[in-house]
């Protein structure tokens, strides 16, 4: 609360007090009233001027200081009512009951649209759950009778199916805590899964799937992270280049405080410009727009969750030659921060 402005907000009590006091001082000549009278009135009267000015003034500086400051830390500053004291100025009191029922008001609001929302979450769930059923029977019968099928269908059937996925996977990320296991798993095993998940992918293009040695255990859910490295491999074989000896190589590397999961290809790389976006939600960049329709949401889901397992995710690239990610995670305690 700034001395000169809340000066200039009173500037009327001033005006009033030198009014008054040139008309008390006119009085005062007029009955020839003694000089020293009117030397200690005046005294007496500026000094009970200014207080009447100041003692509301340090009333108030705190309360409206200790708002403002808190807002300003706040990350939400919407809390700020449960960090003040009651005032004890009326006018305070006015504004801390207005903020009360501003703020009743709002959590109301909120709380009507996060039932909404978990209601819509729940469908989506359900709706997703319901349509897995028909297109794994799709796949599986995609699989057992190769002839009726061929292999634009398939792949399409692929494509669908890692959509949905990834809609069902992005709709539980928000409240993943409630979703996943932290344990020790095998990395070689969520390796084996993922490859043998995209086979017919990996066959139909031509890559190859280099798997060094991944016999390490990390601290993970096994779920999320068959699914983030799902999203790599995927981006991996969807922007693939058009050459002989394109591939996917897979491995791990054990530092004294972390293990570091590489995932290495080499199509067609990532634009510096576009590099540092990659992880944003719905960015495609240049060769989603190019090469093929992206949705932009399966690496943003991958970093999300990394985050929410207390993992780091990384990328490298160069275009036209590689594209890494690499997967950090942290060893004993999988929520320790990894640079």
């Amino acid at each position: 609360m700034k001395f000169s402005k809340y000066i200039k907000d009173n500037l009327y009590k001033l005006i009033i007090f030198a009014i008054c006091y040139i008309i008390n001082l006119l009085i005062f000549w007029a009955f020839k009233v003694d000089k020293s009278v009117i030397i200690s009135s005046s005294f007496l009267y500026i000094i009970c001027f200014l207080l009447i000015l100041l003692i509301p003034y340090f009333r108030k500086r705190k309360f409206y200081t200790d708002l403002l400051e808190n807002i300003r830390v706040l990350d939400k500053s919407y809390l700020v009512l449960e960090t003040l004291m009651k005032p004890e100025f009326y006018e305070g009191e006015l504004l801390y009951q207005a903020l009360y029922e501003i703020n009743k008001s709002m959590n109301e609001n909120v709380r009507l649209i996060e039932e909404h929302l978990q209601d819509f979450k729940e469908y989506i769930e359900m709706w997703i759950h319901e349509v897995k059923i028909p297109l794994s029977t799709l796949v599986l019968m995609s699989n057992n009778h190769k002839e009726q099928f061929d292999k634009k269908t398939k792949l399409q059937l692929k494509r669908l199916e890692n959509y949905v996925d990834q809609v069902l996977y992005y709709a539980r990320s928000e409240n993943a805590e409630k979703d996943y296991l932290i344990k020790e798993i095998d990395l070689s095993k969520v390796i084996k899964n993922v490859g043998l998940k995209n086979m017919d992918e990996l066959l139909e293009n031509k890559i190859d799937y280099i798997v060094g040695n991944v016999k390490y255990k990390v601290l993970t859910d096994s779920k999320w992270l068959e699914f983030i490295l799902g999203q790599i491999v995927n981006n991996s074989i969807k922007y693939k280049r058009d050459i002989d000896n394109s591939y996917i190589k897979i491995s791990v590397k054990d530092e004294d405080n972390k293990t570091i999961l590489i995932i290495e290809d080499n199509g067609i790389g990532i634009k510096d410009s576009d590099l540092k976006q990659v992880f944003d939600k719905s960015f495609t960049g240049e060769n989603g727009r190019s090469i093929s329709k992206s949705t932009g949401m399966g690496l943003f889901i991958a970093k999300n969750m990394c985050e929410k397992l207390g993992h780091k995710i990384d990328i490298e690239s160069k275009y036209n030659e590689y594209t890494k990610v690499l997967i950090k995670f942290a060893k004993n305690k999988y929520y320790d921060v990894l640079k």
